[in-house]
C-alpha cells in the first residue's frame, strides 16, 4: 500500500522522536517501502536576525544536523530498512509539505508534540501538515 514514507525528527526531541520513527520503521518494514527521514533546521527569517551569526553558522549548523540525523538513524532503524537522510532548512511544516513531494511521500509519519493551550490537539506543525498535506498523515501520540 505504501512505497514512501516520510518520517520526520525534531532532534532537539530525539528521546520523544523514537516513537515516531519506531511506528514509521514499522509500516516500512511490514509495505517494503522506502524511509524517508526529515529533520529540518530553522532559518532566521529575518535577515536582522541572521546577522548577529557568523557567515557560515547556517552550513554549520546543517552539516551538524546531518551528522546527528546519521547518528540517530543508524542507533535505531535496522540495517534491513532502506531509508534516506534528508536535511532540509526552513519552515518546518513547508518542509514537511516540500520533501513529501520531493520524495513521493504516500505517508507521512509525525509525532504530536505535547499540547499547549492554543494548540490543543495537535502541535502546531502536525496541524499544520496535516490540514495541508495532500498524503494520508499519521500522527503519533
Amino acid at each position: 500500500m505504501y512505497k514512501n514514507i516520510l518520517v520526520t525528527v525534531d532532534l532537539g526531541e530525539a528521546e520523544a522522536e523514537k516513537k515516531a520513527l519506531r511506528t514509521a520503521t514499522e509500516l516500512a518494514k511490514f509495505y517494503g517501502a522506502n524511509l524517508h527521514v526529515l529533520t529540518v533546521v530553522p532559518d532566521y527569517g529575518m535577515s536582522l536576525v541572521g546577522g548577529f551569526f557568523p557567515k557560515d553558522h547556517e552550513q554549520q549548523a546543517i552539516e551538524q544536523a546531518n551528522k546527528a540525523l546519521h547518528e540517530f538513524t543508524k542507533a535505531n532503524i535496522p540495517a534491513d530498512v532502506r531509508h534516506r537522510h534528508i536535511v532540509g532548512r526552513g519552515s518546518i511544516y513547508r518542509q514537511i509539505l516540500h520533501f513529501a513531494d520531493v520524495s513521493k511521500a504516500d505517508l507521512i509519519v509525525m509525532l504530536a508534540s505535547t499540547p499547549g493551550p492554543e494548540d490543543y490537539l495537535l502541535g502546531p506543525n502536525a496541524a499544520r501538515v496535516a490540514r495541508h498535506a495532500s498524503v494520508s498523515v499519521h500522527v503519533v501520540r
